[in-house]
């Protein structure tokens, strides 16, 4: 079966606008309190195009990121009018609302790896200052 090019590059179109319409209402068009500081991460669209899963990245604790998702939620009719008349297309997908924790969970990896690096010099270094001072009185000429 061929490859889809077409449908594939519109979805990703489409995806990448939504992205930047949601982001830009998040920026300051939506008035919920509930809804902290965040911005879209992804978007990722249906196959059939119905539906749209877009994933949302909270500054704040997971508290602020539970009433964000709830304050989200609420707003998703909102949302997806406004997508329709800055669009101008019939149909706009029901959208669902996540929290993407990548960044933490990448933030976190950094933090461990950076740890195991700092541990294995060291051992490094403890391992050349063993091997120095017992190379050093063989080397020396006795009188």
């Amino acid at each position: 079966m061929p490859e889809q090019r077409a449908r594939t590059y519109h979805r990703n179109r489409v995806a990448s606008t939504f992205s930047e319409e949601i982001g830009a209402m998040l920026e300051g068009e939506l008035s919920d309190p509930r809804i902290a500081p965040s911005y879209v991460t992804d978007v990722v669209l249906a196959p059939g195009g119905k539906s749209a899963r877009v994933f949302v990245a909270v500054h704040g604790s997971e508290a602020e990121e539970a009433s964000t998702l709830a304050g989200l939620m609420t707003a998703r009719g909102f949302i997806r009018s406004q997508i329709r008349d800055r669009m101008g297309v019939r149909h706009v997908p029901e959208l669902t609302f996540a929290i993407d924790r990548s960044e933490r969970l990448t933030g976190r990896m950094e933090e461990l790896l950076a740890r195991t690096r700092k541990r294995d010099r060291k051992r490094e270094e403890k391992a050349a200052e063993a091997a120095k001072p017992a190379d050093s009185p063989s080397a020396e000429p006795q009188p």
